[in-house]
């Protein structure tokens, strides 16, 4: 006997969560901090371009997973970013939409790629399925991200170094004197501040504070993760952040607008609670330590305020 018309919704769903998930699972429920393990925001005219190596940040940074950036536009264009906004997308989301289609509509009307098969033969049909969807999805993904990202360079624009001579004990470097745009030790010192500030008002759940602190595309994305934990009735709370190591990337100047990527490595105390009883439900009360690159702008005659932050 067929499967009825709800059982097809119901397996046409778990499809679509099958497929989902992967692409997902990149951030770990643990990364609950400020910007909640993804990689955000907008570096202007630099946002597809990779910011070099550093000695804090020796690793690859991620691309973005959320940018309202477009590639080729000067700066924050209007799209809603991920993947499948990237260069080229429209051949994945051809692909995945093509797969996804022919696996729903084979699903709701009896059918599949493994058509004609009954009981336990038509089950393992669908888990072979979803695996081929999802192998095929993950495969397209690797070849765009090596086709599309340029190789990482060690040194900054203009034949720097992207590294900094560090100071003693914690904290940041100076930085490479021949940088394109000259960072100083009172920058530093704002981008240490704001790591702090940023996260405590993250921790308050204090969005006005947010807006001072960051551009309106990332308290976009604060808010939007504030809301989630909302919905789930819990709240996540930093404590004790502090700047271990931190070093220049790469700084730069578009029109009236200067922009510094910087590397830091950094530890705290990241803890999610249940909101009414305060019950432990993911973190520790042990501190961890996170390397990431955060992207800061300054209009001229402004304040810096953050406008990315990239996992490594």
């Amino acid at each position: 006997m067929g499967l009825s018309y709800r059982a097809r919704i119901f397996r046409a769903i778990a499809v679509v969560l099958s497929l989902a998930l992967p692409l997902i699972s990149a951030a770990s429920p643990a990364d609950a901090r400020v910007g909640g393990g993804f990689s955000s925001g907008s570096r202007g005219t630099r946002t597809f371009s990779p910011p070099p190596r550093t000695s804090t940040a020796p690793g690859a940074a991620q691309p973005f997973n959320r940018t309202f950036s477009q590639p080729g536009s000067p700066g924050i264009g209007t799209s809603t970013g991920g993947f499948f906004n990237r260069p080229g997308g429209g051949m994945l989301r051809g692909l995945a939409a093509g797969f996804l289609g022919a696996g729903l509509l084979g699903l709701l009307f009896g059918g599949s790629m493994f058509g004609g098969l009954g009981g336990f033969s038509s089950l393992l049909g669908l888990i072979l399925q979803i695996g081929l969807i999802v192998f095929v999805v993950r495969m397209a993904m690797s070849w765009w991200q090596r086709r599309t990202t340029p190789a990482y360079a060690d040194t900054a624009p203009g034949g720097s170094s992207g590294a900094s001579s560090f100071r003693t004990g914690a904290g940041f470097g100076l930085g490479s004197g021949s940088a394109p745009l000259q960072v100083a030790p009172a920058d530093y010192e704002a981008f240490e501040r704001l790591l702090g500030e940023i996260q405590d008002a993250w921790s308050n759940e204090d969005v006005a504070r947010l807006h001072t602190l960051a551009t309106p595309e990332m308290v976009s994305y604060f808010n939007r993760d504030l809301e989630a934990n909302r919905a789930r009735n819990v709240v996540n709370k930093v404590f004790g952040t502090k700047l271990l190591q931190g070093d220049l990337a790469e700084a730069w100047r578009e029109g009236e607008t200067d922009f510094a990527s910087v590397a830091m490595r950094y530890s705290l105390i990241d803890k999610t609670l249940d909101r009414g009883s305060g019950r432990l439900v993911e973190g520790s009360e042990q501190p961890m330590e996170v390397t990431e690159i955060w992207t800061f702008l300054r209009p001229r005659g402004a304040n810096w305020e953050l406008s990315a932050i990239q996992q490594t």
